[in-house]
């Protein structure tokens, strides 16, 4: 097991893990590729993960410690507001601020262009229980964040 003091910057690092992850999945497990808002969801888990690692590594400082795991919560947070957004374009509640591509990997070619899906941030691909994964994004992600900040706060609190 690991010290008390240590759970923010864990669940600050496992969360986005596991739905960075499940995002990777989806797409090269499951074929179903991701739109623009889709890569704008997975910015700010990438960063939450790396300032929770760093949370991690300076653990003997308490105060950077908690200013990382602060800082990745927030990434967090920010995911999960974009997957509001997002989940809204797919419900119709709004209309997006982009236009709908797909990212291509690799040396682009004439005919890997012609050959990439077009991947639509007004549709959802998957659903569950009329969730699409934007939707899940933004559930999962708010009840971390809340979650890593409840923790930093119990800390708090606990030390006063």
């Amino acid at each position: 097991m690991f010290p008390s003091r240590l759970a923010a910057p864990v669940v600050a690092l496992l969360a986005p893990l596991l739905l960075y992850g499940g995002a990777l999945v989806s797409q090269y497990g499951f074929g179903l590729h991701p739109c623009e808002m889709c890569y704008w969801q997975r910015w700010p888990h990438q960063a939450a993960i790396l300032l929770a690692l760093l949370a991690l590594l300076l653990r003997r400082n308490d105060r950077a410690m908690r200013i990382f795991t602060l800082l990745a919560a927030v990434a967090i947070a920010i995911s999960g507001a974009i997957g509001v957004f997002h989940a809204g374009v797919e419900y119709g509640f709004w209309e997006g601020i982009t236009t709908c591509a797909t990212g291509a990997g690799g040396p682009v070619t004439l005919d890997s262009i012609m050959n990439a899906p077009l991947i639509r941030c007004d549709t959802a691909q998957w659903t569950l229980f009329g969730i699409s994964l934007a939707g899940f994004n933004a559930i999962f992600s708010a009840g971390a964040a809340a979650l890593v900040l409840t923790l930093l706060r119990r800390k708090t609190t606990s030390a006063a």
